[in-house]
């Protein structure tokens, strides 16, 4: 049961968050995602991974980390697959819903589910998207 990464409409004060996540959730912590950009969309962002040489240069997001509750882990992980429009190895999907390690602000690092650009956005978000420079959507 991995915790989420959450860098937009999901994050606290936003609207998906009460919507989705209050009262499911056993904490929300700070953090960021390194090896990510993060593009403006309509509405929302979309987070793309970009890893090229040089870990240090690596861009990084902004979000929280959010634990579900145990006895709510399954619905909320139907739930945020279904707002995020993603069903596994469905070439049509926006988002892709992956793995990867977030830093907590005191530096330990959590494997979490992270829902980033499908391959094809992604490829149209780096050839014409607007970068949200910084990596924090509530700062763009």
């Amino acid at each position: 049961m991995l915790p989420f990464f959450v860098y937009g409409t999901l994050r606290p004060g936003e609207h998906n968050h009460d919507l989705f996540l209050r009262g499911r959730t056993r904490s929300e912590e700070p953090a960021r995602m390194r090896g990510m950009a993060l593009y403006d969309g309509p509405g929302y962002p979309y987070a793309v991974e970009e890893t090229g040489e040089g870990s240090e240069a690596w861009p990084t997001v902004s979000g929280e980390l959010v634990t579900a509750r145990p006895e709510a882990y399954g619905e909320l992980l139907r739930a945020l697959d279904r707002l995020e429009d993603y069903a596994p190895g469905d070439p049509a999907n926006l988002y892709e819903r992956v793995e990867r390690p977030a830093t907590l602000d005191d530096g330990t690092v959590v494997r979490a589910w992270v829902y980033v650009a499908a391959p094809p956005v992604a490829a149209g978000l780096r050839a014409r998207g607007k970068l949200i420079e910084g990596g924090d959507w509530r700062v763009r």
